[in-house]
Protein backbone atom coordinates (compact mmCIF):
# COMPACT_ATOMS: atom_id res chain seq x y z
CA UNK A 1 0.00 0.00 0.00
CA UNK A 2 1.46 3.62 -0.89
CA UNK A 3 1.91 6.05 1.55
CA UNK A 4 -0.92 8.13 0.47
CA UNK A 5 -3.44 5.36 0.12
CA UNK A 6 -6.22 4.33 2.99
CA UNK A 7 -8.25 1.14 3.36
CA UNK A 8 -12.04 1.80 4.39
CA UNK A 9 -13.50 -0.85 6.93
CA UNK A 10 -17.00 -1.14 8.51
CA UNK A 11 -16.83 -0.22 12.24
CA UNK A 12 -18.34 -3.63 12.78
CA UNK A 13 -15.21 -5.12 10.88
CA UNK A 14 -12.95 -3.20 12.52
CA UNK A 15 -14.61 -3.59 15.74
CA UNK A 16 -14.41 -7.56 15.52
CA UNK A 17 -10.61 -7.39 14.30
CA UNK A 18 -9.76 -5.38 16.84
CA UNK A 19 -11.50 -7.51 19.57
CA UNK A 20 -9.71 -10.76 18.17
CA UNK A 21 -6.69 -8.88 18.25
CA UNK A 22 -6.47 -7.84 22.23
CA UNK A 23 -7.96 -11.65 22.52
CA UNK A 24 -5.04 -13.51 20.62
CA UNK A 25 -2.82 -11.17 23.06
CA UNK A 26 -4.85 -12.92 26.10
CA UNK A 27 -6.42 -10.40 27.27
CA UNK A 28 -10.71 -11.65 28.40
CA UNK A 29 -13.01 -11.41 26.11
CA UNK A 30 -15.61 -8.75 28.06
CA UNK A 31 -12.24 -6.34 28.44
CA UNK A 32 -10.96 -6.90 24.70
CA UNK A 33 -14.29 -6.48 23.92
CA UNK A 34 -14.83 -3.13 25.51
CA UNK A 35 -11.52 -1.98 24.82
CA UNK A 36 -11.78 -2.35 20.96
CA UNK A 37 -15.18 -0.86 20.88
CA UNK A 38 -13.91 2.18 22.62
CA UNK A 39 -11.20 2.37 20.52
CA UNK A 40 -13.65 2.26 17.47
CA UNK A 41 -15.89 4.50 18.60
CA UNK A 42 -13.27 7.37 18.24
CA UNK A 43 -12.62 6.30 15.33
CA UNK A 44 -16.22 6.74 14.14
CA UNK A 45 -16.25 10.26 16.00
CA UNK A 46 -12.87 11.16 13.80
CA UNK A 47 -10.17 11.32 16.57
CA UNK A 48 -7.52 8.95 15.00
CA UNK A 49 -5.03 9.69 17.39
CA UNK A 50 -7.38 7.84 20.39
CA UNK A 51 -8.71 4.97 18.11
CA UNK A 52 -7.22 1.77 16.68
CA UNK A 53 -3.92 3.78 15.90
CA UNK A 54 -3.16 2.30 19.38
CA UNK A 55 -4.10 -1.27 19.47
CA UNK A 56 -0.46 -1.69 18.83
CA UNK A 57 0.91 0.53 21.97
CA UNK A 58 -1.39 -1.35 23.90
CA UNK A 59 -0.33 -4.41 22.84
CA UNK A 60 2.40 -3.87 23.56
CA UNK A 61 1.84 -2.56 27.05
CA UNK A 62 0.44 -5.92 27.93
CA UNK A 63 3.67 -7.58 26.28
CA UNK A 64 5.75 -5.18 28.49
CA UNK A 65 3.68 -5.87 32.02
CA UNK A 66 2.90 -2.23 31.23
CA UNK A 67 -0.80 -2.88 31.53
CA UNK A 68 -2.16 -5.94 33.24
CA UNK A 69 -5.52 -7.82 31.88
CA UNK A 70 -8.09 -8.79 34.03
CA UNK A 71 -7.22 -7.17 37.25
CA UNK A 72 -9.91 -5.07 39.05
CA UNK A 73 -10.86 -1.69 40.32
CA UNK A 74 -9.91 -1.65 43.94
CA UNK A 75 -11.26 0.97 45.82
CA UNK A 76 -8.59 2.77 48.62
CA UNK A 77 -11.19 5.01 50.16
CA UNK A 78 -14.76 5.28 49.95
CA UNK A 79 -17.14 7.51 51.97
CA UNK A 80 -20.88 8.57 50.61
CA UNK A 81 -19.63 10.91 48.00
CA UNK A 82 -15.59 10.11 47.08
CA UNK A 83 -14.01 7.18 45.74
CA UNK A 84 -10.12 6.83 45.71
CA UNK A 85 -9.25 3.82 43.58
CA UNK A 86 -5.93 2.14 42.53
CA UNK A 87 -6.17 0.90 39.19
CA UNK A 88 -3.15 -1.69 39.39
CA UNK A 89 -2.59 -1.13 36.01
CA UNK A 90 -5.34 -2.46 34.38
CA UNK A 91 -6.83 -1.26 31.12
CA UNK A 92 -7.83 2.48 31.42
CA UNK A 93 -11.16 1.93 29.76
CA UNK A 94 -12.53 -0.84 32.13
CA UNK A 95 -11.86 0.86 34.70
CA UNK A 96 -13.32 3.75 33.61
CA UNK A 97 -16.82 1.79 33.14
CA UNK A 98 -16.17 0.70 36.52
CA UNK A 99 -15.58 4.03 38.15
CA UNK A 100 -18.47 5.44 36.40
CA UNK A 101 -21.26 2.57 37.91
CA UNK A 102 -20.00 3.38 41.16
CA UNK A 103 -20.06 7.05 41.23
CA UNK A 104 -23.24 7.35 39.53
CA UNK A 105 -25.78 6.51 42.49
CA UNK A 106 -23.48 8.24 44.73
CA UNK A 107 -23.95 11.36 42.32
CA UNK A 108 -28.22 10.57 42.90
CA UNK A 109 -27.84 10.32 46.86
CA UNK A 110 -25.71 12.88 47.43
CA UNK A 111 -26.04 15.61 44.39
CA UNK A 112 -22.32 15.41 44.21
CA UNK A 113 -19.89 12.72 43.65
CA UNK A 114 -16.00 12.60 43.29
CA UNK A 115 -13.90 9.46 41.87
CA UNK A 116 -10.06 9.49 41.17
CA UNK A 117 -7.89 6.50 39.89
CA UNK A 118 -4.33 6.39 40.05
CA UNK A 119 -2.11 3.35 38.00
CA UNK A 120 -4.45 3.29 35.59
CA UNK A 121 -4.03 2.34 31.62
CA UNK A 122 -4.49 4.67 29.28
CA UNK A 123 -8.35 5.73 29.40
CA UNK A 124 -8.88 7.01 25.41
CA UNK A 125 -11.13 9.34 25.03
CA UNK A 126 -12.35 11.41 27.87
CA UNK A 127 -15.27 12.58 25.70
CA UNK A 128 -16.90 9.00 25.68
CA UNK A 129 -16.67 8.41 29.74
CA UNK A 130 -17.98 11.90 30.12
CA UNK A 131 -21.07 11.35 27.44
CA UNK A 132 -21.67 8.09 29.16
CA UNK A 133 -21.95 10.57 32.35
CA UNK A 134 -24.43 12.60 30.89
CA UNK A 135 -26.71 10.57 28.96
CA UNK A 136 -27.43 9.23 32.66
CA UNK A 137 -29.03 13.05 33.02
CA UNK A 138 -26.06 13.71 35.46
CA UNK A 139 -22.97 16.10 34.22
CA UNK A 140 -19.48 15.52 34.74
CA UNK A 141 -15.62 16.89 34.54
CA UNK A 142 -12.71 14.67 33.81
CA UNK A 143 -9.13 15.57 33.64
CA UNK A 144 -6.39 13.10 33.57
CA UNK A 145 -2.81 13.53 33.81
CA UNK A 146 0.49 10.91 33.02
CA UNK A 147 1.65 10.31 36.08
CA UNK A 148 4.61 12.88 35.82
CA UNK A 149 6.44 10.68 33.05
CA UNK A 150 5.23 11.43 29.66
CA UNK A 151 6.31 14.95 29.30
CA UNK A 152 5.67 17.27 26.21
CA UNK A 153 4.38 20.49 26.71
CA UNK A 154 6.90 23.53 27.27
CA UNK A 155 6.14 26.40 29.57
CA UNK A 156 5.70 29.54 26.70
CA UNK A 157 9.47 30.54 26.91
CA UNK A 158 10.72 27.62 28.00
CA UNK A 159 12.65 24.50 25.60
CA UNK A 160 12.27 21.67 27.81
CA UNK A 161 8.80 19.75 28.25
CA UNK A 162 7.67 19.96 31.82
CA UNK A 163 3.76 19.21 31.32
CA UNK A 164 1.96 16.58 29.28
CA UNK A 165 -1.04 17.23 27.51
CA UNK A 166 -3.55 17.38 30.15
CA UNK A 167 -6.57 16.92 28.90
CA UNK A 168 -10.11 18.41 30.42
CA UNK A 169 -13.53 16.92 29.42
CA UNK A 170 -16.81 18.80 30.47
CA UNK A 171 -20.29 17.34 29.53
CA UNK A 172 -24.04 18.78 30.75
CA UNK A 173 -27.52 17.39 29.42
CA UNK A 174 -29.85 19.28 27.26
CA UNK A 175 -33.29 18.75 26.34
CA UNK A 176 -31.27 17.24 22.73
CA UNK A 177 -27.73 15.53 22.22
CA UNK A 178 -25.72 15.81 25.22
CA UNK A 179 -23.40 18.51 25.17
CA UNK A 180 -19.92 17.38 25.59
CA UNK A 181 -16.44 19.12 25.63
CA UNK A 182 -13.11 17.17 25.13
CA UNK A 183 -9.71 18.80 25.13
CA UNK A 184 -6.22 18.34 25.60
CA UNK A 185 -4.57 21.74 27.24
CA UNK A 186 -2.32 21.66 24.23
CA UNK A 187 -2.52 22.79 21.00
CA UNK A 188 -3.16 19.47 20.10
CA UNK A 189 -3.04 15.97 21.49
CA UNK A 190 -0.05 14.03 21.42
CA UNK A 191 -1.63 10.62 19.97
CA UNK A 192 -2.54 13.66 16.90
CA UNK A 193 1.45 13.87 16.45
CA UNK A 194 1.82 10.21 16.65
CA UNK A 195 -1.36 9.89 14.10
CA UNK A 196 0.99 11.96 11.76
CA UNK A 197 4.37 10.15 12.04
CA UNK A 198 2.63 7.04 11.39
CA UNK A 199 0.85 8.38 8.39
CA UNK A 200 4.43 9.66 7.30
CA UNK A 201 3.09 13.37 6.89
CA UNK A 202 3.42 16.82 8.57
CA UNK A 203 2.35 18.46 11.12
CA UNK A 204 0.52 21.85 10.70
CA UNK A 205 2.48 25.07 11.26
CA UNK A 206 1.87 25.95 15.40
CA UNK A 207 1.98 22.17 16.93
CA UNK A 208 5.12 21.59 17.43
CA UNK A 209 8.55 23.78 18.42
CA UNK A 210 12.13 21.37 17.77
CA UNK A 211 14.92 21.02 20.56
CA UNK A 212 15.59 24.13 19.89
CA UNK A 213 12.59 26.17 20.30
CA UNK A 214 12.03 26.71 17.03
CA UNK A 215 8.76 25.85 14.86
CA UNK A 216 9.11 22.62 12.67
CA UNK A 217 6.00 20.75 10.75
CA UNK A 218 8.36 17.24 11.90
CA UNK A 219 6.04 15.02 14.03
CA UNK A 220 8.62 12.38 14.04
CA UNK A 221 11.10 15.27 15.88
CA UNK A 222 8.11 14.43 19.01
CA UNK A 223 10.03 11.37 19.91
CA UNK A 224 13.53 12.38 19.43
CA UNK A 225 16.02 12.66 21.89
CA UNK A 226 15.71 15.68 22.83
CA UNK A 227 12.47 15.66 22.15
CA UNK A 228 10.19 18.63 20.19
CA UNK A 229 7.64 19.72 22.44
CA UNK A 230 3.90 20.60 22.05
CA UNK A 231 2.78 24.06 22.04
CA UNK A 232 0.29 25.01 25.11
CA UNK A 233 -3.34 25.70 24.03
CA UNK A 234 -3.63 29.58 24.01
CA UNK A 235 -0.29 30.29 25.43
CA UNK A 236 -0.04 31.24 29.00
CA UNK A 237 -3.88 30.08 29.59
CA UNK A 238 -3.64 26.93 28.37
CA UNK A 239 -0.34 26.31 29.92
CA UNK A 240 -1.77 27.74 33.43
CA UNK A 241 -4.72 25.54 33.07
CA UNK A 242 -2.96 22.05 31.89
CA UNK A 243 -0.77 22.77 35.10
CA UNK A 244 -3.38 23.19 37.54
CA UNK A 245 -5.26 20.32 36.04
CA UNK A 246 -1.84 18.27 36.17
CA UNK A 247 -1.88 19.21 40.29
CA UNK A 248 -5.38 17.99 41.03
CA UNK A 249 -5.24 15.05 39.29
CA UNK A 250 -1.34 13.45 40.27
CA UNK A 251 -2.18 14.93 43.83
CA UNK A 252 -5.96 13.78 44.29
CA UNK A 253 -5.38 10.54 43.20
CA UNK A 254 -2.22 9.06 44.73
CA UNK A 255 -0.25 9.57 41.26
CA UNK A 256 2.45 11.80 40.70
CA UNK A 257 2.88 15.25 38.75
CA UNK A 258 6.36 15.53 37.06
CA UNK A 259 8.82 15.19 37.59
CA UNK A 260 7.59 11.51 38.99
CA UNK A 261 10.04 9.47 41.35
CA UNK A 262 12.68 7.23 40.13
CA UNK A 263 11.80 4.21 38.81
CA UNK A 264 7.70 5.63 38.09
CA UNK A 265 6.13 4.31 34.69
CA UNK A 266 3.81 5.99 32.47
CA UNK A 267 0.22 5.68 33.12
CA UNK A 268 -2.83 7.56 33.33
CA UNK A 269 -4.37 9.08 36.54
CA UNK A 270 -8.19 10.33 36.46
CA UNK A 271 -10.18 12.81 38.45
CA UNK A 272 -13.58 12.61 37.25
CA UNK A 273 -16.46 14.70 39.16
CA UNK A 274 -20.25 13.53 38.53
CA UNK A 275 -23.03 16.00 39.62
CA UNK A 276 -26.86 15.44 39.70
CA UNK A 277 -28.86 18.53 38.48
CA UNK A 278 -31.83 17.10 39.99
CA UNK A 279 -30.44 17.44 43.35
CA UNK A 280 -29.83 21.68 42.73
CA UNK A 281 -32.04 23.42 40.93
CA UNK A 282 -33.77 20.17 39.53
CA UNK A 283 -33.42 18.58 36.38
CA UNK A 284 -35.97 20.54 34.27
CA UNK A 285 -34.59 24.19 34.97
CA UNK A 286 -31.49 23.08 34.47
CA UNK A 287 -31.98 21.32 31.12
CA UNK A 288 -34.43 24.37 30.04
CA UNK A 289 -31.08 26.64 30.65
CA UNK A 290 -28.91 24.45 29.33
CA UNK A 291 -31.07 23.86 25.63
CA UNK A 292 -31.86 27.65 25.71
CA UNK A 293 -28.16 28.49 25.78
CA UNK A 294 -27.11 26.10 23.10
CA UNK A 295 -30.45 27.42 20.88
CA UNK A 296 -29.62 30.92 21.43
CA UNK A 297 -25.69 30.62 20.57
CA UNK A 298 -26.92 28.13 17.47
CA UNK A 299 -28.77 31.69 16.70
CA UNK A 300 -26.05 34.06 15.74
CA UNK A 301 -25.55 35.24 12.53
CA UNK A 302 -23.19 33.41 10.79
CA UNK A 303 -19.99 35.12 8.55
CA UNK A 304 -20.63 32.40 6.08
CA UNK A 305 -23.84 32.36 5.26
CA UNK A 306 -24.25 28.85 3.94
CA UNK A 307 -22.12 27.72 7.31
CA UNK A 308 -23.71 26.50 10.56
CA UNK A 309 -22.42 28.11 13.92
CA UNK A 310 -21.39 24.82 15.66
CA UNK A 311 -21.37 24.08 19.07
CA UNK A 312 -18.71 21.72 20.72
CA UNK A 313 -18.75 17.38 20.16
CA UNK A 314 -21.45 18.55 17.19
CA UNK A 315 -18.68 17.48 14.28
CA UNK A 316 -17.72 14.36 15.92
CA UNK A 317 -21.18 13.15 15.90
CA UNK A 318 -21.82 14.40 12.36
CA UNK A 319 -18.84 12.18 11.51
CA UNK A 320 -19.67 9.35 13.08
CA UNK A 321 -23.05 9.54 11.57
CA UNK A 322 -21.24 9.51 8.14
CA UNK A 323 -18.45 6.93 9.17
CA UNK A 324 -21.24 4.03 10.42
CA UNK A 325 -22.69 4.30 6.87
CA UNK A 326 -20.10 4.45 4.96
CA UNK A 327 -17.04 3.35 6.99
CA UNK A 328 -14.08 4.15 8.69
CA UNK A 329 -10.80 5.07 6.72
CA UNK A 330 -7.55 4.66 8.13
CA UNK A 331 -4.24 5.86 6.96
CA UNK A 332 -1.65 3.16 5.43
CA UNK A 333 0.59 3.12 8.81
CA UNK A 334 -2.35 2.44 11.09
CA UNK A 335 -3.60 -0.51 8.72
CA UNK A 336 0.08 -2.38 8.68
CA UNK A 337 -0.04 -1.78 11.96
CA UNK A 338 -2.69 -3.75 12.20
CA UNK A 339 -2.24 -6.61 10.18
CA UNK A 340 1.55 -6.73 11.50
CA UNK A 341 -0.08 -7.38 15.17
CA UNK A 342 -2.44 -10.40 13.36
Amino acid sequence: MLPTETVTITAEALRSFATDLFVAAKVPVSEATLVASSLVDANLCGHESHGVVRVAEYIGYLERGEVRAGVELQVVTRTASLLVCDGQFGFGQVQMRRLIELLEPMAREQGLACGTIRRCGHVGRLGEWVEQVVRSNLAGLMSVNDNGVLMCVAPPGGVEPRLSTNPIALGVPTAAEPLVLDISTSVVANGKVRVAAVAGRECPAGWLLDANGQPTNDPTARFLDPPATILPMGGYKGFGLGLLLDILTGGLSGGFCPPAPEGEVECNNVLLIVLDPARFSGLEHFVIQSQGLCEFVRSTKPVDPNAEIRLPHDRSRQTSTERRASGVPLDHGTWNQLTECA
